[in-house]
């Protein structure tokens, strides 16, 4: 009974909340102009915020784990390398392999991630979390980029300068290098800067997860089951069940150990139909893939995380 309580007030928050934003839609209290401000708003304000308050406020010897870190960037890379032969057996043409591979390995973990890691461990472990965020935001870009482009031999692909400059000027990634001095060498902000930070983090998750649930579209739901079905086993499946068996393997435990299991069971990002759309992949499939990842992972999400809690391993 203990792990079913506590499965469920880790889980069942995060996804009432998206829900409500998805009923706030179908109500027409917000529609689709909301989801555009309150996207820029949580990506390019709200979420840095989060981000420097976290990694800034706890010295980075405490929170940085190269070993977990070394794991993360194995791992993703393992699973990228797996999706991307899945969809030489699965996909057709180019433009559905690009999606079908970014939608089976990119994960919602700044936003959904984060909520799941607050409520089972508490704001603590967001430090942990956020510094995993700023070795993956990377890696997402540019593996997603070679998803999108490498399959469908484009000459018009991404160059490399470009996609530097992208990843240089992610707000993420600003927020967390400009966080390290303060947290290598504990610099006091004035208290009127922290307050700010901390009103600007506050509105980080749950503006993000209405976000997330007003932007799901029930009609939006047709064609391509197959590959949708197949990458969303991939994504909430195949990825958390292998991964998180290794981390296990690994002897990562505890707080650890549920920041990786929530990282690699993650639904599907957003961002990856924004990506897909703008690289001329396949945008359909990519926003069927977000919507069937989003719904069923409150219940693989809830079976694992109720697993792993019933075996102590957090």
């Amino acid at each position: 009974m203990t792990n079913i309580i506590f499965t469920t007030t880790v889980v069942a928050p995060v996804f009432f909340i998206i829900f409500l934003g998805l009923f706030l839609k179908q109500r027409g209290l917000i529609d689709e102009k909301f989801n555009a401000v309150t996207s820029k708003v949580v990506f390019n304000v709200a979420m840095p915020a989060l981000l420097f308050q976290k990694l800034s406020s706890i010295p980075i010897a405490e929170i940085f784990n190269p070993r977990q870190v070394a794991f993360v960037a194995a791992a993703l890379l393992c699973m990228f390398s797996l999706a991307w032969i899945a969809s030489l057996f699965l996909c057709k043409n180019g433009r559905d392999k690009g999606t079908f591979i970014q939608g089976s390995f990119r994960g919602n973990f700044a936003i959904l991630g984060f909520a799941l890691i607050y409520n089972a461990f508490g704001a603590d472990a967001l430090g942990n979390a956020a510094i995993v965020l700023a070795v993956i935001m990377p890696m997402y870009n540019v593996l997603s980029i070679i998803a999108l482009t490498a399959p469908m031999h484009r000459e018009n692909a991404v160059s490399p300068l470009r996609t530097l400059i992208s990843i240089a000027t992610n707000p993420l990634i600003l927020a967390a290098v400009f966080a390290l001095p303060f947290s290598i060498y504990q610099v006091s902000l004035h208290p009127i800067v922290t307050r700010t930070i901390d009103y600007l983090a506050g509105m980080t998750l749950p503006l993000a997860l209405i976000g997330i649930g007003s932007s799901l579209s029930l009609k939006s739901v047709h064609g391509d089951r197959k590959l949708t079905t197949a990458a969303a086993a991939f994504k909430l499946l195949l990825m958390p069940l292998l991964c998180t068996s290794a981390a296990i393997l690994m002897g990562f435990r505890g707080q650890e150990l549920g920041v990786l299991y929530f990282l690699f069971s993650a639904p599907a990002a957003i961002a990856s139909y924004i990506m897909a759309e703008a690289l001329g992949s396949n945008g359909r499939l990519a926003a069927n893939i977000v919507l069937m990842t989003t719904i069923f992972s409150l219940f693989t999400i809830s079976a694992g995380t109720f697993i792993l809690r019933l075996l102590h391993f957090f």
